[in-house]
């Protein structure tokens, strides 16, 4: 299989496994604990910035136009959900762990593990802020930015984190034997 067929596959691949990861969920408040972060995190160290970026890019168009992947369902108006940013933030994530990971002749946890941490970092400054002007001026649920930062940043924070130590195991290892194999 010709090496951009192999990531093609492996784009849409994680493309599912993040739509599987909102299914796998803990309901608290308005942002659910999934486990998207997880995919978004290893798409980017797996298939680079711009395929790891498609593969959530993918992710968000089939949500959009309709079909029910996301932790509450799909559609265009989803773009009006509270946790909409996030989604925009996987993309942008995923684009910056990719790009922090990439041409790395030994990848080190370190690194896999920094790469992440800042992916995670964009994924809250877009989505927090959205969580916050979304209910605020959408739904006109009153929240004040430090309870939108409490509620969609904090909370998660420990559990992210977690994440981010798990995709930095697995991609030092994994990175490697896809190199080896030719699949990354």
């Amino acid at each position: 299989m010709p090496v951009k067929t192999r990531k093609i596959v492996l784009t849409a691949f994680f493309a599912a496994l993040t739509a599987v990861g909102a299914f796998i969920k803990i309901p608290i408040g308005p942002v659910p604990i999934t486990l998207q972060l997880l995919f978004t995190a290893l798409a980017g160290v797996l298939l680079g910035p711009y395929f790891g970026a498609l593969s959530q890019l993918v992710y968000v168009v089939l949500g959009l136009i309709g079909l029910p992947i996301f932790t509450g369902g799909g559609g265009p108006q989803y773009v009006l959900s509270p946790t909409f940013g996030y989604l925009i933030g996987f993309i942008v994530g995923a684009f910056v762990i990719g790009k922090i990971t990439q041409n790395q002749t030994k990848l080190s946890f370190r690194r896999v593990l920094a790469g992440c941490l800042a992916g995670l970092l964009i994924i809250y400054v877009i989505g927090v802020p959205y969580l916050y002007l979304i209910l605020n001026h959408v739904t006109h649920v009153p929240m004040t930015f430090g309870n939108a930062l409490l509620t969609g940043f904090v909370v998660f924070l420990p559990g992210d984190i977690a994440k981010c130590i798990l995709v930095a195991l697995l991609g030092k290892r994994v990175v490697p034997i896809l190199r080896q194999t030719r699949l990354a």
